[in-house]
């Protein structure tokens, strides 16, 4: 992913990038040299993602152990039109752009058909999700014998993550009063959000 110097964060930022969204596109090329890709909930845990594929779908079958695998987290998005940009108005050289924010997670992945790996990987899934909460459901709350009947029905995928790349264009290689453009015209389409990444600079 190209990425400016002024468009990258830290990798602390990308992390809890990735925990907020909590899920992403996970992209793996088969044996035949097929792409697939499939969005799935995921937890980034240390140098490595925990996810998980549906057993009857067909990227599962496909994934060879060890080959590499791309994990796309996608952000907020921004269509930017020129007519905002001051400079617009001072000499014309301006064009359209997208701003937005993405992390993308890149390493070796390995499947885990295995009832007690897909377990303990939807139990730490849940807890991720569910602690917030004033009342949090757990795993176990559910019957057991059902619980193992879902546990069959998915297969755990494991990334082993080599590199972590992040961008935040949120207009930061616009001058002061271009940006201002910017914030003036997303205030004025209600779009808050937007601004306030463009405040910050940050995914």
């Amino acid at each position: 992913m190209y990425s400016p110097e002024h468009n990258r964060v830290d990798e602390q930022e990308a992390r809890d990038f990735v925990a907020a969204a909590a899920a992403g596109t996970l992209i793996t090329v088969g044996a035949d040299g097929t792409p697939d890709a499939t969005f799935v909930p995921v937890l980034w845990e240390g140098d490595r993602v925990l996810a998980h594929l549906a057993r009857a779908g067909e990227q599962w079958s496909r994934v060879v152990d060890g080959s590499q695998a791309l994990l796309v987290v996608q952000g907020p998005h921004r269509y930017i039109t020129p007519s905002w940009y001051a400079s617009k108005r001072e000499h014309g050289r301006v064009v359209p752009t997208w701003n937005y924010s993405a992390v993308q997670l890149r390493g070796t992945v390995q499947l885990h058909d295995d009832a007690a790996w897909t377990l303990d990987m939807v139990t730490r899934l849940t807890q991720a999700h569910e602690s917030p909460r004033e009342r949090p459901w757990a795993v176990d709350d559910a019957p057991a014998k059902w619980v193992d009947g879902r546990l069959r029905a998915i297969v755990g995928i494991e990334i082993a993550v080599k590199s972590v790349q992040a961008r935040a264009k949120w207009s930061q290689d616009k001058d002061a009063a271009d940006r201002a453009g910017v914030l003036e015209g997303l205030a004025g389409e209600g779009d808050e959000e937007s601004a306030d990444r463009v405040r910050r600079g940050r995914l």
